[in-house]
């Protein structure tokens, strides 16, 4: 049996600030992945907001800034929206999971890939995970939207979910190529969008739907193919995945066993923006197990409880837009004032992170 002071469950995003923070404060930590390298088998677009950037310090050979948004309604009209000194960041995703690997483990975190959390069991003041192979104190679930680590302890599970799927294209050509091409089509994007964005030596191209209805990306490009030349265009990958939209999951805790990331439903229910909250949150709660296993005092649990965020207007307008926003409607909608104004409000507002 190995002994540790906490095991992570998932090597996302969460899961790597999360190990990162724990080993430079000196907590003695292991984290679990399935997947048998870093980088490997990726669900995520990859695409940073702009004050996450400013947070979190990302190579820039990884990265490719784009700073304008142009918004497409059903019928194909469109908008074009900036904000003065905001941006967005697609990134080489894979080559990203790397580089937050390698600064963990140079950290002194124990990253043990192609060793998937399978159990935990709670044994006195300790956790026994996969059938004794570690014991620690804390166990963070940062397993994904359909957690284990949720399912064996009894904590709150994801229930509402958007299906992403995305190809990357080599050759696409685009008319512009610093914009975020979003497209709005309830038929094709139920309760989401469609996107083109410019990469890192590639460009994305997806589709996302809300559950249960699938989305079909074959479809969607043939409906991109009057505005984009695709004559040179070839698919150089694929990935698609589960995106939680139902919000922060309840309990999120319980005893020294905490949810992080996906797994704690802390994805914007609207835009479905992960990663910011995701490396935030991962940072914090490994600052703060730190603090409580050095210094005691407050539980970590009972901090995020102050600070995860909870989304309720969020939640509220992905009701309004899945119920009430017909394609014809924002065909009429996209170029009136007032939802420009919002559009640009959803782009752009910068999210604050306690």
């Amino acid at each position: 049996m190995a002994l540790t002071e906490v095991v992570i469950a998932g090597g996302g995003f969460a899961g790597l600030a999360c190990a990162k923070a724990l080993a430079t404060a000196g907590i003695p930590v292991v984290l679990l992945e399935r997947k048998k390298a870093a980088g490997v088998g990726m669900h995520t677009t990859g695409i940073i907001v702009g004050e996450c950037a400013g947070e979190f310090s990302v190579p820039e050979h990884l990265t490719r800034k784009v700073t304008d948004v142009k918004l497409f309604a059903p019928n194909l009209k469109a908008v074009e929206l900036h904000a003065k000194d905001y941006f967005f960041l697609t990134t080489d995703t894979p080559g990203l999971m790397r580089h937050l690997s390698d600064e963990a483990t140079r950290a002194g975190a124990v990253v043990l890939y192609d060793t998937a959390y399978e159990s935990g069991v709670q044994s006195g003041e300790r956790i026994n995970v996969n059938n004794g192979s570690f014991s620690c104190k804390f166990l963070i679930g940062a397993d994904g939207p359909r957690s284990k680590v949720a399912d064996h302890f009894e904590l709150g599970q994801n229930t509402k979910f958007l299906l992403g799927a995305e190809a990357e294209y080599e050759g696409l050509e685009l008319g512009d190529n610093n914009a975020f091409y979003c497209f709005l089509d309830q038929k094709l994007a139920f309760g989401y969008l469609g996107w083109v964005i410019p990469s890192v030596g590639v460009t994305q191209v997806g589709i996302a739907q809300r559950m249960p209805r699938r989305p079909d990306i074959d479809a969607f490009v043939a409906r991109m193919k009057p505005l984009f030349d695709f004559s040179n265009a070839k698919v150089v990958a694929r990935r698609g995945g589960l995106i939680p939209v139902g919000g922060l999951v309840r309990p999120f805790a319980r005893d020294n066993v905490i949810l992080l990331g996906d797994s704690a439903g802390i994805v914007s229910p609207l835009t479905a923006g992960g990663i910011h909250t995701a490396l935030h949150y991962g940072k914090t709660l490994g600052e703060t197990i730190a603090h409580y296993l050095h210094n005691g005092g407050q539980h970590p649990s009972l901090l995020l409880e102050k600070i995860y965020p909870r989304f309720y207007l969020k939640q509220g307008l992905r009701v309004v837009y899945e119920r009430c926003a017909p394609d014809w409607l924002l065909s009429a909608a996209l170029t009136n004032p007032i939802f420009k104004t919002a559009a640009s409000t959803v782009f752009f507002k910068k999210k604050k992170l306690k």
